[in-house]
């Protein structure tokens, strides 16, 4: 089928499949589109506040379909607006949780770096084999990993092509959590309520600055959390978290 969307309005929360198991989930034209598809749902629904990507086990994502790539249509796995897999450059306001589960390697990888927190059963790998065919990883992941975890064992996964285990991702800062086998997306459905538990609009917000002033100099981080401080003052979620404060109660959160 491609890609399943599950949105689950009560929960705050949607769940995007990558549904290719015969082909080990691989990215082809239809999943990269089905995955920018779904995003473009995420983002107008005021009702899903944080979303999870995982993949039909037994593995998350394989990269990119080679026989695709083989056959010249390498230009179908990516997206106008998204890029690879329709979601490497994909322009978002709300969270996204990788839920991993068997390999993740190549292209697979890169979609995991383009989210924002990762759970990951113990039977997961990572890594990013490109060069092993004479391939450089084009999905935004030379750049990325750097950023995730040290440059020097971010070099060493880049040249070697070597694949990786969950538990040493986790220990290299790539993943926040290692699941039993089998339940990464329960676990990141858990993950997802302890962010739907807060304000929407400040948790986007808080995304945004994150992203944006984490290498900017001090002076920049200053006017950004400035104007996120602004932004949220001017909400409802602003008054009722306050009030909520004040009357000792559980807020009830509007996403305005």
């Amino acid at each position: 089928m491609g890609v399943l969307y599950q949105p689950d309005p009560d929960r705050h929360l949607a769940v995007i499949t990558i549904d290719r198991p015969e082909a080990r989930n691989a990215v082809n034209g239809e999943v990269a589109q089905g995955i920018e598809d779904a995003i473009d749902q995420i983002e107008a629904d005021d009702s899903i506040w944080v979303s999870i990507i995982t993949g039909t086990p037994p593995v998350f994502c394989a990269g990119a379909d080679l026989k695709e790539v083989g056959s010249g249509n390498a230009r179908a796995l990516n997206t106008k607006r998204g890029g690879f897999g329709g979601i490497v450059r994909r322009h978002r306001t709300k969270p996204i949780i990788a839920a991993v589960e068997g390999p993740a390697l190549a292209g697979g990888t890169e979609i995991i770096l383009a989210c924002d927190l990762v759970v990951a059963g113990s039977t997961a790998s990572f890594g990013l084999p490109e060069v092993k065919r004479s391939i450089v990883a084009g999905g935004g992941g030379l750049f990325r990993l750097g950023r995730r975890i040290p440059y020097a064992i971010a070099m060493e996964w880049a040249l070697t092509g070597d694949g990786y285990p969950a538990q040493v991702a986790f220990e290299r800062g790539l993943i926040n959590e290692v699941s039993e086998p089998g339940q990464a997306l329960e676990r990141a459905k858990v993950l997802a309520a302890r962010i739907t538990a807060n304000a929407p609009i400040a948790v986007q917000l808080s995304r945004k600055v994150m992203i944006e002033a984490t290498y900017l100099d001090e002076q920049e981080g200053w006017a950004s959390s400035k104007s996120a401080v602004a932004n949220v003052a001017a909400t409802k979620d602003f008054h009722e978290g306050v009030k909520a404060f004040i009357e000792k109660r559980p807020p009830e959160w509007s996403a305005s």
